[in-house]
């Protein structure tokens, strides 16, 4: 026997009861009382009374008790929590006034709420690392837009890769991201890769620093190596970051060109993927650092290249001209562009310029081990923990040009 079509005809809408407005309002009250008053147990009682009746409480009535709980400094977690999963209307008192919120019930919010709650937590002062992350992890333009624009939140390592990474789809968040203190040297090398002209100066300013410290301090370490044989891997590849020679003479011997002078010369008439990886070898850079230089459409780059391996200003011109990119303008001015890359090797100093350079090479080819180039493959940026700081760069950095 079939059932009976249920009547879809909405019922009249009841008259507000008094007494319910009356009770909600006192067990509000009963829960807004200091210690001195009434005790946890009692405080915690009133408040699954209250949290049941406001399951089946109208909007307006949600909103009243709301905002009676938001100036108090202890409120029972249950009572928190399903108002700041409630409509965001009902939520807001909470989140915009209520200083005494817990992480734990932010994250709860971050989680089960909608984005805008998740605006408002990301608006509110002095967040802590755990809600950060949580709040960045969902990469929603507004809600970072928010976060980035928060300075009394503290990002943590993770939310600051996350939003790092998102930058490469929404290019908006650079400029708000080179204002925070968290970035480090690492996110900053990354996102230059694809940040604009105005940003990519403010990295080379921000982040291009001298490496004399580190020589200071590892001097007498490379004469140790020597006498090894550069047997450690691991402390090779952070002397090769520190030394001050740029150029690599022992791929001199093995080119066919008595120097990176006369390499970039020839490349001024066509620069070949040939020429190009020997230019890498005698600078000192793997090919595909060397690739990732020559293939930049800023060009910015080609000017940290040719300062750091002692390159006269005219090489970028021949560099330019081998990659066929437009010298002049339509009025015979020199091209806009060129100008800009012109003016960064002006702007940079040598040793700066070498780290820059170093970093690159060091994050973009040695740490690119097996497990590395799987992640970046399969676009694996849950795995971000498990890898070193320059190998989550190559990934960040890389991820596009092995066609995610």
């Amino acid at each position: 026997m079939s059932k009976p079509a249920p009547n879809l005809t909405p019922s009249p809408a009841a008259p507000p009861s008094r007494a319910r407005q009356t009770l909600l309002r006192r067990l509000a009250d009963v829960v807004s009382l200091p210690s001195s008053r009434v005790n946890a147990f009692e405080r915690a009682m009133t408040g699954d009374l209250l949290v049941d009746m406001l399951r089946e409480a109208a909007p307006d009535e949600r909103l009243r008790v709301a905002r009676r709980l938001a100036p108090l400094s202890e409120i029972p977690t249950t009572l928190t929590r399903l108002l700041l999963r409630d409509l965001i209307e009902v939520a807001k008192p909470l989140l915009v006034d209520c200083a005494s919120l817990s992480d734990c019930d932010l994250i709860d919010c971050i989680r089960y709420a909608t984005v805008e709650h998740r605006h408002l937590v990301a608006r509110r002062r002095d967040l802590k690392e755990t809600v950060t992350e949580a709040l960045a992890e969902g990469r929603e333009p507004i809600v970072i837009d928010a976060l980035l624009r928060n300075d009394l939140a503290v990002l943590s390592a993770a939310a600051i890769e996350t939003i790092v990474a998102a930058t490469r789809e929404n290019p908006k968040f650079v400029p708000g991201l080179l204002r925070r203190a968290e970035l480090r040297p690492s996110h900053a090398y990354a996102m230059f890769w694809w940040a604009d002209a105005d940003a990519r100066r403010i990295i080379l300013q921000r982040f291009a620093v001298s490496r004399e410290i580190l020589q200071d301090a590892a001097g007498d370490v490379f004469a140790l190596a020597m006498e090894e044989g550069w047997q450690d891997p691991m402390s090779r590849k952070a002397l090769q970051f520190i030394e001050r020679r740029q150029r690599n003479r022992a791929a001199l011997d093995r080119s066919r060109f008595e120097s990176l002078d006369a390499a970039v010369e020839e490349a001024g008439g066509g620069l070949t993927r040939e020429l190009a990886e020997e230019i890498s070898y005698l600078s000192g850079l793997k090919p595909m650092t060397g690739a990732k230089i020559f293939t930049d459409p800023g060009g910015e780059p080609l000017a940290i290249l040719c300062k750091a391996t002692g390159l006269p200003k005219k090489n970028i011109n021949l560099l330019w001209r081998g990659l066929r990119r437009p010298e002049r303008g339509d009025g015979g001015e020199i091209a806009p562009t060129l100008e800009r890359v012109l003016t960064i090797y002006d702007m940079i100093a040598v040793d700066r310029a070498q780290t820059v350079l170093r970093y690159w090479n060091w994050s973009l080819s040695s740490a690119l081990t097996p497990a590395l180039m799987k992640a970046i493959r399969e676009g694996d940026e849950r795995a971000l923990d498990e890898f070193s700081v320059p190998e989550r760069t190559a990934m960040l950095t890389l991820s596009k040009e092995f066609g995610r």
